[in-house]
Parts: structure tokens; C-alpha cells; sequence
């Protein structure tokens, strides 16, 4: 697929605009959608594994949703992929455990907000633990969103363009890849 065609095609900002998808594309055209994501998102986080995933997802869970079931685990899965349109997932595992039915927990955040912005970071924490409560994406789902993380609307649109501009700054190498192949 030519550059262009994958560069019109937007897939993360499906369903907006064509206002916003015009700004984007000047941004994209002007190769300045890298920079003003730096510039707006450069702060970086240290939670670089299972263990300080799990502290602080439980941390933001203490802070807003105290009554709810603890957390059995929370940790980076590398077999999720934007793809195939998780970036993150929760399930309730039930275990029937002497006579009484158990409910596990889990948590897992695609690896690839491991290097994403603290921002993105807590964004995709904040989305997995209203699940927790809130099983379908309906009003109370987001509101309770907006309560964890005040501007996770904003949040939300930017990692759709930060996940547009990784896509795109890979598109090169693949058109190269499939250029080499053609011959």
C-alpha cells in the first residue's frame, strides 16, 4: 500500500470529525504531529516492569475505587496489539476453590506503554480499572474515567495520534520492505 493511501487512512481517528481529521492531516503533511506530541507529552515514567505496573495501578485503584474487588495481578502483555484493537484488557477469572467459587482478577496493559508517556500511561491504568465496575463503554464508564483522570477525553484523542505517528514512522521501512519484495 503506497504511503499516502496509509497516511489518509487514519485508522485511530475513525469516527471523528473531518474538521479534527483535517488538522491532523496538516500536521501530518507538515511532519510537525512528532513534535507537538513531544512537546505536549515528554514526561517519562519509571514503571518499567510487572511488579511497579502492579503497584501502581493498585495505587490509583486505592485513590478512587476503594470498595472494589482487589487486583490479583496487573502486568505488561506483550501479545497485545493495537491491531487487533486492545491496548489493554481485564477479566474476572472464577475458580471454584473448596466449595466456594473465587474471582481472580487481572490486568494487562500492551507493552508498548512501557516507553509511551506517563500520560498514556495512566490513561490506559485509569480505562482498565473503570472496567472493573463498568463493563460496557456507556456514560457512567467515561465518567468515572473523567473522575480518575480529569482530562482522559484529551488523553484518549492524543494516544489515538501517538499511535498514528509510531504507525507512521514505521510506514517507511515497510514500504521499503514491500517495494524489495516486488522485485
Amino acid at each position: 500500500m503506497p504511503y499516502r493511501s496509509r497516511m489518509d487512512e487514519l485508522r485511530y481517528l475513525r469516527g471523528y470529525g473531518e474538521r479534527v481529521m483535517d488538522q491532523v492531516r496538516a500536521l501530518i503533511d507538515s511532519g510537525r504531529l512528532a513534535e507537538v506530541l513531544r512537546n505536549r507529552y515528554s514526561a517519562s515514567h519509571e514503571v518499567r516492569d510487572d511488579k511497579a505496573l502492579f503497584e501502581y495501578v493498585v495505587a490509583i485503584k486505592e485513590r478512587y475505587m476503594r470498595k472494589a474487588e482487589p487486583l490479583n495481578k496487573v502486568i505488561y502483555d506483550n501479545k497485545l496489539h493495537v491491531v487487533k484493537h486492545a491496548l489493554g484488557t481485564h477479566t474476572a477469572i472464577s475458580r471454584n476453590h473448596g466449595g466456594k467459587l473465587k474471582a481472580a482478577r487481572e490486568i494487562r496493559i500492551a507493552t508498548l506503554f512501557r516507553d509511551a508517556p506517563a500520560e498514556f500511561l495512566e490513561m490506559i491504568a485509569v480505562h482498565e480499572l473503570a472496567h472493573l465496575k463498568h463493563r460496557d463503554h456507556d456514560k457512567s464508564f467515561y465518567q468515572l474515567c473523567e473522575h480518575m483522570s480529569p482530562h482522559y477525553h484529551q488523553l484518549e484523542f492524543d494516544l489515538r495520534l501517538y499511535l498514528t505517528q509510531l504507525e507512521l514512522a514505521a510506514a517507511p521501512s515497510r514500504d521499503r520492505d514491500d517495494a524489495a519484495g516486488a522485485d
